[in-house]
């Protein structure tokens, strides 16, 4: 009799898989918590524990619907904490005739299982994970002969093809995209909706952990973890956005304000990026309800949304596998320098990134902003080699899966792709921080200051970036007028400008 061993990654908990649609006895599911899944970065303590939680809440689920199910906990005596020793020792211990696996997002488990099918004594297959809009390869023949891959005609062409927010073959208000009404600094004494967190008591599990040796960063309440662990309560989450949260979504979405981590965002991140809830039923279920309250939600908050996920995150991907694995080693400025001490503690005078990390260490999660114009602004400005801040991003927010994180972080943060993601590097002086937040005032740092004790870092090393990669930036014609504003300046303005750089670059953890 064929008897079948079907493994489960930890980021592939989708109940609506065409797996789950029969229950067959000679199939057996298999989830485990491995070293080489907890170990190849250094994550934070949610991150860990979120997707323990989830693989042992979807396990449960499974059989209670009455599949064969082996879970793997970390601490198994039987655990060889790697895909290939433990699907071997099952096969040999249970007579498997037939290894399935979904087909991973990840480059590098990609590349692992294809090699250990390869030394099987029995037969395999890989399946589609059933969840993204498009294939891997979707984006590379969009856009194949072309020089450049904008974003704009991808998520046009997304638009059209899955008949999002159309009618007869245009976009239903006759304009494409609302990006520009989405930019607004949160009002001085605008109070956001609180934000919907979860009390999950993963107490058991952290103990789990703590009779390990793996090294993490970051806080954790174990008694009351805030993320949804379950498909229930990622549908929560999604229905609490499109009520309390959308229709001030694309507003604010750029906006930062100090102590408040969630603003009108959904954080449903890690939600769809283990698959809890698919991308397509999060995008009805905000059309759904703009159609019920097209009054309360106007049409820029929900466009603002469905770009994101049907645009920017499927675009993403589709670059991940066109340019994985030389991706990973790009760094177009050829920038060496080491992350400043205070990436790990948040304690900086600096209010931005204080906040920023300070927020990313205790919930795992800081807004896109934060992470494009706070953290990843910083870091380019520094000169900071783009395999220490990969490596940061990767391993402190809870939703940081590597085919979503490094085409964020190389591409659009730190322009270490040289244009293949974002057509000019995304960097700014105090002014744009100040425009789009609440952190300048209070700072220790003067927004206004370029020069002297007090001048905000980001003044001086904003021109400082400028003049050190002019051959590289120089014709660039999105950044050309920074550049006849540079050229325009006096020398003794321009060497003393280059001057506090300098200061604060050999200073970098003191600041």
């Amino acid at each position: 009799m064929k008897k079948t061993i079907r493994l489960i990654l930890g980021d592939q908990l989708n109940s609506n898989h065409s797996w789950y649609d029969t229950i067959d006895e000679a199939v057996t599911y298999v989830l485990m918590e491995i070293r080489t899944e907890t170990d190849y970065a250094t994550h934070h303590i949610q991150k860990i524990v979120g997707f323990f939680a989830a693989m042992q809440a979807f396990a449960l689920d499974l059989k209670a619907k009455k599949h064969n199910v082996i879970y793997l906990h970390l601490n198994d005596e039987n655990n060889l904490q790697s895909f290939d020793k433990n699907i071997e020792f099952l096969i040999e211990h249970n007579n498997f005739t037939h290894f399935e696996y979904q087909l991973p997002d990840e480059y590098r488990v990609d590349e692992h299982l294809k090699s250990f099918c390869k030394t099987l004594s029995i037969t395999s297959s890989a399946v589609d994970s059933e969840h993204f809009f498009t294939t891997r390869e979707e984006l590379g023949h969009f856009f194949e002969g072309k020089k450049t891959f904008v974003l704009e005609s991808f998520y046009r062409a997304m638009r059209k093809k899955h008949n999002v927010l159309m009618e007869a073959g245009k976009p239903v208000t006759g304009q494409w995209n609302y990006d520009g009404e989405n930019r607004k600094k949160l009002p001085k004494n605008h109070k956001p909706t609180p934000p919907l967190i979860f009390n999950n008591d993963v107490s058991e599990i952290l103990d789990e952990i703590n009779k390990t040796n793996i090294k993490t960063i970051g806080n954790i309440d174990s008694k009351n973890f805030v993320w949804p662990i379950n498909r229930q309560q990622s549908l929560e989450l999604l229905d609490f956005f499109v009520t309390d949260c959308l229709h001030l979504f694309g507003s604010y979405q750029d906006a930062m304000t100090p102590n408040e981590w969630s603003l009108y965002h959904s954080r449903i991140s890690f939600s769809m990026n283990v698959k809890m809830i698919s991308p397509q039923e999060v995008i009805d279920k905000a059309i759904e309800e703009w159609k019920k309250r097209p009054n309360e939600i106007q049409y820029n908050q929900l466009e603002g949304f469905v770009r994101q996920i049907i645009g920017w995150r499927e675009y993403m991907r589709g670059i991940y596998w066109l340019k994985m694995p030389e991706y990973a080693s790009l760094n177009y400025f050829d920038n060496q320098e080491k992350l400043p001490e205070w990436f790990w503690t948040g304690e900086t005078k600096m209010n931005c990134l204080k906040d920023a990390i300070g927020q990313s260490l205790e919930y795992g999660y800081a807004h896109h902003i934060q992470r494009l114009m706070i953290t990843g602004n910083f870091a380019l400005l520094a000169g900071v080699n783009p395999d220490e801040i990969d490596a940061w991003y990767l391993g402190i927010y809870v939703d940081a899966i590597e085919w979503v994180q490094i085409t964020n972080t190389r591409g659009m943060s730190q322009f270490a792709d040289g244009g293949i993601v974002g057509t000019k590097p995304y960097v700014s002086s105090a002014s744009y921080i100040d425009k789009m937040s609440h952190y300048c005032g209070s700072c220790y740092y003067k927004k206004a200051i370029k020069t002297g004790e007090k001048a905000c870092p980001f003044n001086s090393l904003y021109w400082n970036f400028y003049d050190k990669n002019e051959e590289k930036l120089g014709k660039n014609p999105r950044i050309g007028m920074m550049y006849n504003v540079w050229r325009k300046m006096q020398p003794e303005a321009q060497g003393a400008l280059l001057e506090q750089a300098d200061y604060y670059l050999k200073n970098i953890n003191n600041l």
